[in-house]
């Protein structure tokens, strides 16, 4: 658990956090966000002592960050940062291993665990273990940085926007990614962002801070639905039903009755058109290869012409990503539905616009009953409740 009592960092009279308290239970994730110079950031590097703290008390389960000395206490908290840092001279599992060797561990048990955490985030160490950074793509390098910070099994993990350098596409997967881990691991994690939908997306907790205050610090869906301020509702925007889109997975919408073949685009029957526009294309293992759209069929097209082979990292989304990016995926293919694959790209199911559109209209009725008498203008301003 971490706590936050009253932190405040000053430099001379200017004051760049001011009287900051929250507190993270373990194995959530809190992430920090606001306008640019909100003290977010300062936030976060007072935590590990890259800044010290003017007063005020930082807590990890229950004991005083200052109690320690930082370059100790820096060895016990994962961290991860946008530029990411890698060791130019050091092979990928050489950069994960970093942190274990400096704590003196011995070669039989870093070794291992940095080709175990590889495999974690995603790299396989056969193909990535003996690479280096400059033969690295930012989105894989960034996984690196990942596993670098969870290498030493720290308790907890800060981030500070360690996605906001990669191209739209690589931060959707490096951000499902990370949910999928954190999943998986239970890490307490401090997570700096100013993207409000990759808050929304990855937080248990969001603090929304505003020159140097904490505005609000309370779950995505409170933040949507009950804004403290006028700040806070027009910081998270007025899109909230497209927003709420965020919190919801594939899972709870999919399909699973979907028609596929692995005999190729000659076996599939007419009929099999009835339910489905698309009928997918695995193979024996029932990985997605393609799909054959049945329109396309109907149109004339014979069936051995008719299949369009796609690689299910680009065309397919997972029961895990959220609705919002779904939407955002089929907006792009100009398709109505898109197929769910599990890790490994095995065809388990379907999502449909319909679906997203349900969910979209409960959470449009949601919303209106929440506003149902609320007027804009009574909601308090930073000034007012000063």
């Amino acid at each position: 658990m971490i706590t936050l009592r009253d932190v405040t960092k000053s430099y001379g009279e200017v004051t760049a956090v001011d009287r900051v308290s929250f507190e993270v239970p373990s194995g959530e994730v809190c992430v920090l966000i606001g306008p640019s110079g909100c003290g977010k950031t300062t936030t976060l590097r007072m935590i590990n002592r890259l800044i010290e703290p003017t007063s005020g008390t930082i807590e990890i389960d229950g004991r005083d960050i200052m109690d320690s000395r930082p370059e100790e206490l820096r060895r016990h908290i994962g961290y991860v940062i946008q530029s990411v840092g890698l060791f130019p001279h050091l092979t990928v599992a050489e950069n994960v291993a970093t942190v274990p060797k400096l704590l003196g561990w011995e070669r039989r048990r870093y070794e291992p665990k940095a080709l175990e955490l590889l495999e974690i985030v995603g790299l396989p160490p056969a193909e990535y273990a003996e690479k280096y950074p400059r033969q690295l793509s930012g989105g894989q390098a960034q996984r690196v940085g990942v596993a670098r910070a969870l290498a030493a099994d720290p308790p907890l993990l800060l981030m500070d926007e360690p996605f906001g350098a990669v191209d739209p596409l690589t931060r959707e997967r490096l951000q499902a990614e990370f949910a999928r881990i954190q999943r998986e691991l239970r890490k307490t994690v401090i997570f700096v962002t100013h993207d409000v939908d990759e808050a929304i997306k990855l937080a248990d907790r969001i603090a929304l801070m505003r020159a140097g205050r904490l505005e609000q610090y309370d779950t995505p869906e409170t933040l949507l639905d009950h804004p403290a301020s006028k700040f806070v509702h027009d910081f998270m925007g007025s899109d909230r039903a497209l927003k709420r889109l965020g919190r919801a997975c594939v899972a709870d919408v999919m399909r699973t009755d979907v028609e596929s073949t692995t005999d190729g685009t000659r076996a599939i029957p007419r009929e099999a058109c009835t339910d489905s526009r698309f009928v997918y294309l695995t193979d024996e293992s029932g990985v997605l290869e393609g799909w054959v759209d049945c329109r396309v069929l109907d149109a004339g097209t014979p069936p051995e012409d008719a299949g369009t082979p796609v690689d299910w990292r680009e065309a397919a989304v997972h029961p895990e990503t959220t609705l919002k990016d779904a939407l955002s995926r089929m907006l792009g293919f100009g398709f109505r539905n898109v197929a769910v694959v599990d890790a490994q790209g095995r065809l388990v199911g379907e999502v449909s616009l319909a679906a997203i559109e349900a969910t979209m209209a409960d959470a449009d009725t949601h919303i209106a009953n929440l506003e149902e008498g609320e007027v804009l203008g009574a909601l308090p301003d930073e000034e007012a409740r000063s």
